[in-house]
């Protein structure tokens, strides 16, 4: 990558994958007007070096975050016939309730994503969980209906900064072969959340606890996760750590040339650096093949996993007669599906990565190889809704479209976990921005899908609705297929890559 300062004539050289102190001199063989900084062997500030433990915490710190953001997205919906009597509403309007959380992710990352890697991401963690804490509290006061589903809104706003920071995060922290391990428990944590969430609100409910009390709740969840991100956990965004050693060397040793290549990029005003920060992950989607097909995959898997909280209950409390506060259990499947693809991953797929960073070195593994997984999990999640629609009829015993949910979780996290690693690795150097609009349309589809499925469940049928479902399912097959072959085709053409 070939950068020029601005006002000089030198042009400086930065190696990817080197990790060396770079001395720049001019064109005209002079004294170098530049010292560009890079992380050395050992280095204490590179978050890389710090001690296993404290990565290890941050990451599943971190992966936590997200779970309490999909958790308090899903768990009022167990209390959906106390909101409706309780503040009068119609049964679309506590559904729109619960959905607007869902629909601030369309919005958050658009903003924290980026602005992370412009100001760190403990610099957005910590005002915005502190703002989501204040919107808990504000949901468990409202005295009206529009007060509630304006808190959720702009809670569901202020959480969204987990979703992009978190997996950036572990992409500051870790290498390649380990960070793959890390993004598997943060996609079994993102799935866990929506599917334990109607199980708790539903036992409170059940057990006449009035509806205060799940805000109540995730006001306590989401204040010790805001102390935790304030007392524990150090800033990590490797780039901006190297600007801030930069500036520390000019202060200590009075020479101005020390510069890093963050500060080398930046615009001159804060007002052109915002705008160059808020539009990346427009230009970045727009102009990236690989990463939309990528993003539209995970939205559909996003959209299809907040269909199940309305399909369910056509499924199994109207046609298997569950009772309502204990609908939350049939998505229990769910989550043991998400904790037999962690340890398959594991033992599996986690050992034949590590083989093969021995086998490339000392270049680094072509990204393609992530989505090795996603190849076979792909047709698995198609089979998904034919499995559920075909069982679904009230005279089938209700463990066979139960059962279904089991390889729902297995496919999901496999295909979350091995498209997520993709992204990563394609794009490194902006990966919360990258995220970010990948978060973005997945809460789009997250937040539109429970919409209509009810209505579309009930007007088709279970088994045809879920036969829709299952076709375009079966349309996204190629997706992997196609990205694993023709992927470094798109990579050598990108845009954004050649100039990043």
């Amino acid at each position: 990558m070939l950068l020029r300062p601005e006002g000089s004539s030198s042009v400086v050289t930065v190696e990817k994958d080197t990790e060396v102190l770079v001395t720049v001199e001019n064109d005209d063989g002079g004294e170098p007007n530049t010292i560009l900084l890079s992380f050395e062997d050992g280095d204490s500030d590179d978050p890389r070096n710090w001690s296993r433990w404290y990565r290890w915490y941050l990451s599943l710190f971190n992966c936590f975050l997200v779970f309490a953001t999909t958790f308090a997205s899903s768990a009022p919906s167990g209390y959906a016939a106390d909101l409706l009597h309780h503040f009068h509403m119609t049964s679309e309007l506590v559904a729109l309730t619960i959905t607007l959380f869902v629909i601030g992710f369309c919005f958050g990352p658009l903003l924290w994503g980026p602005l992370s890697e412009q100001f760190g991401r403990r610099a957005i963690l910590i005002p915005c969980y502190a703002v989501f804490t204040a919107c808990q509290v504000g949901a468990a006061l409202s005295p009206n209906s529009a007060s509630i589903m304006l808190f959720r809104l702009l809670g569901g706003i202020f959480s969204a900064a987990a979703h992009p920071t978190a997996p950036a995060l572990i992409a500051d922290v870790w290498d390649p072969a380990t960070r793959e391990k890390a993004l598997t428990y943060l996609g079994f944590f993102s799935f866990i959340g929506p599917t334990l969430g109607p199980l708790v609100g539903g036992f409170m409910a059940a057990a006449h606890i009035s509806w205060q009390w799940i805000f109540w709740l995730l006001t306590i969840l989401s204040g010790t996760c805001t102390l935790l991100v304030i007392l524990t956990q150090k800033e990590t965004y490797r780039p901006l750590l190297l600007a801030r050693k930069a500036e520390r060397m000019r202060r200590e040793t009075g020479d101005p040339r020390y510069r890093a290549p963050f500060e080398l990029l930046q615009k001159p005003t804060l007002l052109a650096r915002l705008y160059a920060t808020l539009a990346k992950p427009f230009v970045l989607f727009v102009r990236e093949p690989a990463l939309i097909a990528v993003t539209v995959y995970l939205s559909f898997i996003g959209g299809c996993l907040y269909m199940l909280f309305e399909a369910y209950p056509v499924v199994f409390e109207e046609g298997h007669h569950f009772p309502s506060n204990f609908l939350g259990l049939a998505y229990l499947p769910v989550t043991v599906g998400t904790i037999v693809t962690m340890i398959c991953y594991l033992s599996v797929f986690q050992p034949r990565y590590e083989r093969l960073v021995l086998q490339y070195a000392p270049e680094p593994i072509p990204p393609e190889e992530r989505l090795v997984m996603a190849v076979w999990a792909a047709p698995l999640f198609a089979i998904t809704f034919f499995w559920f629609g075909w069982t679904s009829f009230p005279q089938v015993n209700f463990w066979v479209p139960l059962l279904s949910g089991l390889l729902m979780g297995m496919s999901t996290l496999a295909l979350v976990v091995s498209l997520l690693n993709y992204i990563i690795d394609v794009y490194s150097y902006a990966t919360a921005t990258a995220l970010g609009a990948c978060t973005v349309l997945r809460s789009i589809f997250g937040a539109i899908f429970p919409l209509f499925s009810r209505q579309m469940f009930r007007a088709l049928s279970p088994r045809w609705a879920s036969t829709l479902v299952g076709c375009l399912a079966v349309l996204m097959i190629p997706i992997p297929v196609v990205l694993t072959r023709y992927g470094p085709a798109l990579r050598a053409k990108s845009h954004y890559i050649a100039s990043v």
